[in-house]
This record gives C-alpha cells, structure tokens and sequence, in this order.
C-alpha cells in the first residue's frame, strides 16, 4: 500500500482545515509545519506593504525560520504540500 502524507504550513487556520480534510481522504500522514515566530494578524496584513508577509513575500531570500525542521519524507510515496496563496 502506498504511503501518503500532507505537510502544511497555515498562518490563519485555512491551509490546516483543508490538509485535514486532505489527510483524512488519501489516509495520509499529517504533518504541520510551524514557524519559529508565529505571525500575528498584523503580520498577514498584506494590504501593508511594510508588514511581515508583504516583506518576506518581496523577498526571494526569505526564508522564515521553523520549529520542526527535520522531518524524514523517504518513507513515503505521495508527498502533498499545503502553504498559504499569499507567498504568490
């Protein structure tokens, strides 16, 4: 049987309800991706052109740090990966 896992990262809770949703259908691992600093609603106003994810979205060398960076993929078959329209 093949193995499947959905890794996400979610800032506002709507990329994590839809890679559950997803989990739950493929039987899938789940895994969320959490930064190092947690982005707060004034970070995610992208209306600002100052705030932190307008900042790091004009920044091709961004890189937010984050907490669980290891994660070992080479047992799985099927990777699906979940992130935020906002990087885009």
């Amino acid at each position: 049987m093949k193995k499947a896992l959905v890794a996400y990262f979610s800032a506002s809770g709507v990329t994590e309800q839809v890679a559950e949703k997803l989990a739950s259908a493929a039987h899938a691992d789940c895994f969320r991706i959490q930064p190092k600093i947690a982005y707060t609603k004034a970070d995610l106003d992208w209306t600002n052109k100052s705030s932190r994810s307008s900042v790091e979205m004009s920044d091709p060398a961004s890189r937010p740090g984050i907490v669980n960076e290891k994660l070992d993929v080479s047992s799985y078959d099927t990777i699906f990966i979940g992130f935020p329209i906002w990087w885009y």
